[in-house]
Order: C-alpha cells, then structure tokens, then sequence
C-alpha cells in the first residue's frame, strides 16, 4: 500500500494495559513537565522537558519517544509470549504455534549463525554470479530482488478493483538524495556507504580487488537509478504516479526487459498495470541493455548480500548496523538479540501473533469508548466544514458524504488471515526460512491481483502503535496497539482522551482532506470533487503551512520540508482543531474541573504534546528530513501550536511570546 497515511513513520507494538495511574484522572503526569521552562516561549521544552530528561537516549536508539517506550514494554509481553511458546517442544507441525517457536528460536540461535556464516546466502550469490542477460528476468521474478518493485492497491481510477503497480527502488540507501545532494555529511554518508559495500562483500567471501570494484559499481549503478526516481515531493502527487496501461503498452514502454519470463517466474497473470513512475522503470530498462552482464551480477549480488545481512552471522549483522545503525542514524549498540527475534517473528506472523495478543490483552471497554470518540469527531469534523467561509455549497456536499462514509475499523480485524500456507523447517537455514517467508507474503499480496477490493482487510496488525487513512478504501483505522496510555487511558477524564487519542483520530480523519487525500472521492477513486475556486483556495490556504514549515531550521543549516510534511502537518492542525471542538462539544453539559493548576483546556494541549515527548540524534534528524513526511516531534508540538487560536486562549499567550503567531498569518483550513 503506496498510498496509505499513518501517524508515524515508525511502526511499533501494543503493550497491554495503561501503566500511568493518576490521582484525580487527569491523565496528566505532571513529571513530564519542565515547570523551568515558559510555556509561551518553548511549549515543547514545557510540556516535555521533564520526560526527556528522565528517558535519556541509550545506545540502541537514534530516537525514543513516549510511544517508543510503549513499544519497550510491550516487547517484554510479546517476548514472554512468544518465548513460552517456543520452549515447547510437542507444537504441533504446521500449527501457528510450530511456526512461531521454530522461527524465534532459529533467530535466537547465535552458535549456529555464526557456524553458518554467509553459506546461506551461497546459492543465491551463484545464481546471479553466473546469470546471463537471457535468463535475468527469470531470476530477478524467483527470487525478487530488482531494480523496482510491484505492489498490488486498489485501481485509483476505480477502487473497487485491485490492479498491480510499480513503484521505483534499487538504491539501497533508500532516499534518491543520499546519490545526489552535495553538502558535506551527504558527501561523507557516500563516502562510507562506499566503503560499507566493499567490506560486505568482503565478508561475504570475495577478494578485495572485486570487493572494491564491486563496490564502485553498485554505488554508480545506484546513483543512475536515484536520478530518474522522483522526489519525495512528486512521489505525493497521485496523479502523477497513475499510468495505467496495458502489458503490452508495457513491453513497448520497457522492451529490454522479458517482462513474460518475470511474469511466468513470479506467477503473476493479468492484462494491465500502473507504472507509478515511468522514467524511473524506463531507466531500468535502459540498464539491462546498456550495463555489462558482470556489472548487473554485481548489482544484484549486492541485493542478495545487502537483504540478507541482519539474518546471517554476528559479523555480518554488525558490520550491516555499523553503516545503517551508527553511520545514518547515530545508533550506539544493536538491539538486543531477543527483541530482534521478536520482531521478525511478529512481522512474519503478525496477525497470528496478534490474534494470541488481543485475546490475553485488549479491553472490550476500550473498543466501546473509541468507537464513540470517534462518532463524536465526526461530528465535529462536520461542523467544521458546514462552517467554512470559504468552501462553496456544492463542495461542502461532497465533503460532508465523503465524512459520512468513512470505513472506521478499531481494535482487531472480524477476520484473522490464514497461515496455513507458510512454512518454517527449524532445518533450513534462518535465511532460507525467512526467503521462504517472502515468497509466501508476495504470493498472497499478488493473489488479489484483479480482484474485488476487501473493505475488511487490514493493512496494520492489531499489535501495531500507529493508526492510518487509506485513501483508496476511505478508511480509517485505529488498532488496539494505540488504544493505551499516552494516546489513551480509561481512566483519565475527556480533557486528556481528546488531546491525545482524540487529535490521532481527527489527525486521521483530516488525511481524507489533506493535499492528497483531498484528491480521492467517497469512493476511494481518483476524482475532482471541488470546484476550481474552491480547490485554489484550498491550496492558497495549504500553501501557508509549507512556506512556514520551510523556515524552520531543525539542525544547523538544515531546514524543514514543508512540501513535503505538508500532509501530515495539514492532518496535525485537523486534528488538533477538530478535536478540541468535539471535547467542548462533548462536556458542555458537564463541564470538567480544573485539576492541579491546569484548565481542562490546557490538559488537552498538554496531553497532546506529551504523545510527542521524546529524544533523537542529529544523525536521525537529518535522515528523517530527508526521508519522513512526518514533522519531527518537536515542530509537531511547536510548530503545530503556533496556528490554534484556543491554545493561545488556553496559555495566555501574547505578542510578546517568541512562538506568537499574528492571526492573518495562521493556517485556517479545516
């Protein structure tokens, strides 16, 4: 799912009930504040100074947030869960328990990874070692590797049918600009990404000659696919990653490629596809033709070796997360053994493993509130939109349907996904088993090639710290993961529920009208629903957040993407304005206390900011500028604020505050 809008950019794991008990039920822990610092000068440092300053980073993390420790408690549940299942030795086999102890414990085994060392991944280096330009294409489809992706979604044009599409990779330092842009940590990331190649290949048992050369090679083969890819920027742009066409249109697009040997090969059968980004795949195309047959081996082995390194012995895996762990993002220490374990079996098995989880661990009760917090945040969104000055009548219509048919989902899909077909043989390598592993997944997302769209199915397990809108479907969706302290505590009062869970559920439900989502009717297809004035307006008035997000300098010299966080930061304000109306709207009756010095409107905003309260290196801030549409958590809370009217009216916030913001310079959209 190319599409899909997410809180985070991060995918984390539920833990199982609230840890905070607060006397009053205010939800508010008043130790995650910095009572030093002045609210209305850095509201960032005061709502969360305090937490940042009792969770200090550790080695294993480039950043650790509040939701990251959520994530650290949960881990031990998880580990505890899955551990007592792979103790056992009488699972049966091809059970899910079978599956899941054998794959922890194929993890869990150091002596013998280490034993192994790379002979795993020997057959696949054979393969592409002695691969020839005629039977290339088959290769790249048995095993998956390549210069592009395919991923099955809903038809933009028509959401009710699933179509295959492409969608450009084959740089393994995953942003385009890590090839292309020129300043000076840019050039030495290169720089020791180069060198990180080399040593791989070493490792891998090839002499230091080829290992150099190799290097060289991948890092210019790389950097020509990074110049035809497109930006962050384009990539948001629906319509310009929408090109259906026949496979025909797509062997003359791209004839140098044996687009019916890839397709046989992966047992992939249909008559039409998207090409997401047509210069991008052309670019490939080019390739195959023009590059030496040694060049392209070289190129695909180092896919094989690049893919494969978490799973192979210590001195691989720690020379892998000495470049991407330490060099990229300023990591210190690899996680341990076992919370590496947990995560590829959670990822491998998540439902399954999630279906085990929700049954031990969620509260029906906490499915029953959000399912009315929700009906109450559309309501409010509603009266938002019936209340724009400046949306026409007839674009309001279109907007309010759109609302009124959202696909909400909480907590755990009604429909688990069936394992039956994965297998895992504990003797088989690790590798082999999670090569296996893949192909099942691939074989299951390519199953839906032309076929009906399933509303019901989930794109998140319900074990999942995150929530997300997919536009394709017009669905919302809250996993259980996210349903606990500090997004939401069952014992805290409608201030802290509605800053918190309360601004993710409008944050989501504004995607539907962000700059992409806005693209999208009731239905989920690609499809204007504005009038042109209307949507000029719309963009006039979005156009205000990104030249604010451009002015923030979040490291020395390095600025905000405001285009590009422009969804998330629309979403952030949406969520924000939205929510707050539902909690007014929803204690007018019974208006709340105010509870150790805080108003109910100042808990909300506090309670917002501390979902946001975390750590995070400057390595990390560079590679997130680069490569997250999400603004960083301090300009989430800060930078966010700054254009909410009632959260000056909350803090008394004057002219006089450095993070004032004069009215006719806000953002008003939603």
């Amino acid at each position: 799912m190319k599409n899909i809008v997410s809180l985070f950019a991060l995918v984390l794991v539920m833990t199982a009930c609230s840890n905070k008990k607060n006397a009053q039920n205010s939800g508010i822990d008043l130790s995650n504040l910095d009572t030093t610092a002045v609210a209305q000068d850095d509201f960032y440092q005061y709502a969360c100074g305090g937490w940042m300053k009792n969770h200090p980073l550790t080695g294993e993390y480039s950043r650790f947030g509040s939701f990251d420790k959520l994530a650290e408690d949960n881990r031990e549940q998880l580990n505890s869960l899955i551990s007592d299942i792979a103790k056992k030795k009488d699972n049966k086999v091809g059970s899910v328990e079978q599956k899941i102890g054998d794959l922890y414990n194929l993890a869990m085994d150091s002596t013998r990874l280490n034993a192994e060392g790379y002979s795993p991944i020997q057959k696949e280096i054979d393969l592409f070692r002695n691969a020839t330009k005629e039977n290339l294409a088959t290769l790249l489809g048995k095993t998956r590797y390549g210069m592009f992706e395919l991923y099955v979604d809903a038809d933009p044009m028509n959401s009710s049918i699933n179509l295959l599409q492409t969608y450009q990779s084959g740089y393994a330092l995953g942003e385009r600009e890590y090839y292309l842009d020129t300043d000076e940590h840019t050039t030495e990331i290169r720089a020791k990404y180069l060198k990180h190649v080399e040593r791989m290949f070493a490792l891998c048992g090839f002499d230091t000659t080829t290992a150099q050369q190799s290097a060289n090679t991948v890092l210019r083969m790389e950097t020509c696919l990074a110049k035809a890819a497109y930006d962050n920027i384009k990539l948001r742009d629906p319509q310009a990653n929408y090109n259906k066409m026949s496979i025909d249109e797509l062997k003359t697009l791209v004839p140098q490629f044996d687009w019916e040997a890839y397709f046989a090969a992966r047992n992939i059968t249909t008559n039409q596809i998207s090409v997401s980004q047509i210069e991008h795949l052309q670019e490939t195309g080019k390739m195959f033709a023009e590059e030496s047959i040694d060049d392209l081996r070289t190129y695909f082995i180092w896919q094989v070796i690049n893919s494969s390194a978490s799973f192979l012995s210590d001195e691989i895996s720690s020379a892998n997360f000495d470049f991407y762990g330490k060099v990229l993002s300023g990591k210190q220490e690899q996680s341990p053994r076992w919370k590496r374990a947990v995560s590829i079996v959670n990822g491998t098995l998540g439902e399954a493993v999630g279906q085990m989880y929700v049954a031990k661990y969620f509260p029906p009760q906490a499915k029953e509130r959000m399912i009315q917090l929700v009906k109450n945040l559309q309501i409010s969104l509603g009266e938002r939109i019936e209340n724009l000055t400046w949306m026409g009548d007839s674009t309001k219509t279109k907007a309010l349907e759109k609302l009124n048919t959202f696909y909400v989902k909480i907590g755990y899909p009604d429909k688990w996904r069936d394992y039956s077909g994965l297998k895992i043989d504990p003797n088989l390598s690790y590798y082999e088993n999670l090569s296996n592993a893949s192909e099942f997944e691939d074989a299951y997302s390519m199953s839906f090639i032309d076929k009906p769209v399933d509303k019901d199915k989930w794109y998140m397990t319900p074990q999942t710290v995150n929530a997300y809108y997919n536009p394709s479907t017009n669905e919302i969706c809250f996993p259980a993961g996210i349903l606990q302290y500090p997004f939401f505590d069952m014992n805290a009062d409608d201030a802290f529920n509605y800053g918190a869970i309360g601004v993710v559920i409008g944050h989501e439900m504004t995607h539907g009208f962000d700059d992409q989502g806005c693209q999208f009717d009731k239905d989920g297809n690609l499809n204007n629903w504005w009038t042109a004035d209307d949507k000029k307006e719309f963009d006039n008035r979005a156009q205000v957040l990104v030249d604010y997000f451009n002015a923030i300098e979040v490291a020395p010299g390095v600025f905000a993407n405001g285009q590009f966080t422009l969804g998330e930061n629309i979403a952030d304000h949406g969520g924000l304005q939205v929510s707050f109306q539902a909690m007014k709207n929803a204690t007018k009756e019974s208006p709340l206390d105010t509870i150790d010095g805080l108003s109910p409107e100042q808990r909300f905003f506090l309670a917002y900011a501390n979902v946001w309260a975390g750590n995070i290196r400057e390595e990390e801030i560079l590679v997130r500028t680069k490569g997250d549409p999400h603004s960083l958590g301090r300009w989430r809370v800060n930078g966010a604020l700054p254009h909410v009217s009632a959260w000056y009216e909350a803090f008394g916030v004057t002219e006089e505050s450095p993070m004032y913001l004069a009215p006719e310079k806000r953002v008003s959209i939603w």
